[in-house]
């Protein structure tokens, strides 16, 4: 029997949903889920495990389990509704996928923390801020802020944005699954990473394994990300001889590329020193200082990654589409 790939339709529903909503407040959203059940592995690990060979395979454990179980409580969630009616399963898997897209919310952030600034308010931009980066904020001038916000956007339209459709469409032609299916799974390491992917004390041993796993999970969508991006600017040459010159220097393998092929493309530098506890990181710089960076700056950021996100979107549709219809 020939495998015929899932409808288009759940990505579409979702860009729509994530374009005109977002993630309401109050919203029984699935990261939060995966967030409490982290903290409460975490609990259990800290409080009864030592070792560090131990907290290392309880991280595996974590990082599989969590992975793993969200990509099959989206799976039966879909398959659930669409015993009852197949229009509840689509929807079902629609309003999944929307929720792993953070388009909507990455504008709202980079807005939230611009508003302030733009009437010179910079105690509630700080304030903004520290809500979505971990870095010291108390103390950041105006251009620093600027360049967080910047750096915020960049790296997330990779692993909240162009990442989940990615996996979306590979989701897509996987016989006998949903489309949410993979991106569910991905969000998972995402989230796993943001919690306990640190080097640093206590999470050295128990995010080891998920910071490693994340980083190969998004190696590939970050590279044709920023391939994007390139093509998009049309000075793809120049965009790459950046990134080989300056996102190699940064330590992960992913927010380098991200945060310099948006700095190459709109003429800005992002790195620079950065506090974390009252302890200064000095990240590269990436990209050549030849404008500021500004509000408008930031604005063209969310603007690129919106139009990265249609043209893969519509050749996600498109080959799916023409898939379909070759079977």
């Amino acid at each position: 029997m020939n495998f015929v790939p899932s409808s288009p339709s759940p990505l579409l529903i979702a860009a729509v949903l994530d374009y005109l909503i977002g993630d309401p407040w109050g919203f029984p959203h699935p990261v939060r889920v995966m967030g409490w059940l982290i903290a409460q592995f975490n609990y259990f690990a800290f409080k009864y495990l030592k070792s560090e060979r131990s907290l290392y395979w309880a991280g595996v454990v974590l990082g599989l389990g969590l992975i793993l179980g969200s990509g099959a409580v989206s799976w039966l969630l879909v398959y659930a509704a669409s015993q009852v009616h197949p229009l509840l399963g689509l929807v079902t898997d629609s309003i999944l996928l929307a929720s792993c897209f953070a388009g909507r919310s990455l504008r709202t952030a980079a807005e939230d923390v611009l508003q302030p600034l733009k009437t010179g308010d910079l105690v509630q931009a700080r304030a903004k801020l520290s809500l979505y980066v971990g870095r010291d904020t108390q103390e950041l001038s105006a251009p620093e802020i600027l360049r967080a916000v910047l750096e915020t956007v960049a790296e997330n339209a990779t692993d909240g944005v162009m990442a989940p459709l990615f996996y979306a469409i590979a989701s897509a032609f996987i016989p006998y699954t949903n489309v949410a299916f993979l991106p569910l799974a991905y969000k998972a390491a995402s989230t796993l990473d943001s919690m306990v992917g640190y080097r640093e004390a206590p999470y050295t041993h128990l995010g080891r394994f998920s910071a490693k796993l994340e980083d190969r999970l998004t190696w590939l969508p970050c590279r044709l990300t920023v391939l994007t991006l390139a093509l998009r600017s049309l000075k793809p040459l120049y965009v790459w001889q950046m990134c080989q010159r300056d996102a190699i220097k940064d330590p992960s393998p992913n927010s380098g590329w991200s945060e310099c092929a948006y700095a190459a493309v709109l003429g800005v530098q992002l790195g620079g020193t950065n506090w974390y506890r009252g302890v200064a990181k000095q990240k590269p710089l990436l990209g050549e200082p030849i404008y500021p960076i500004t509000a408008e700056k930031i604005h063209q950021a969310l603007q690129l990654t919106r139009h990265s996100f249609f043209i893969w979107l519509g050749l996600g549709i498109g080959a799916i589409a023409i898939s379909t219809y070759s079977f």
